[in-house]
């Protein structure tokens, strides 16, 4: 995991549902954590585009679900700033599936396009991702 360059607008707290956007069983998750996350007293963890969360499978296939599993945002409603000053908001909230903290996703195809932010952040989801914005 590399640092981020964008000032990202934490768009998902804990508690959220994010569809996913792989091939990898599970259909949607339910925020349980987010790693590194950290905030006031009282005070719900929120993720952004390129943050590695700690998820519970809610819908998907029988052998995936209530599994919990490590997800990587990578795509987000709420909008965030890039450093030249551009503002980009994604049409849902979407994760990537992994299958360990290394960052190597556990789908082999993703749908849709994959920002940019978590494809500097995560090599590895960056290889299997055909669009990147």
């Amino acid at each position: 995991m590399q640092a981020i360059k964008a000032r990202v607008t934490k768009g998902l707290t804990h508690g959220s549902y994010v569809e996913t956007c792989d091939n990898s069983g599970a259909k949607v998750l339910k925020i349980i954590s987010v790693k590194g996350a950290k905030t006031r007293k009282g005070r719900y963890p929120s993720a952004g585009v390129g943050d590695l969360v700690l998820a519970s499978v809610k819908k998907g296939s029988p052998d995936m679900r209530k599994q919990v599993v490590f997800a990587v945002i990578v795509r987000q409603k709420k909008e965030y700033r890039r450093p030249d000053g551009t503002r980009i908001a994604f049409e849902d909230n979407a994760a990537v599936v992994l299958k360990d903290e290394k960052g190597n996703p556990k789908g082999t195809v993703f749908k849709g396009p994959i920002a940019r932010e978590a494809a500097e952040r995560w090599p590895a989801i960056a290889k299997v991702a055909s669009m990147i914005i």
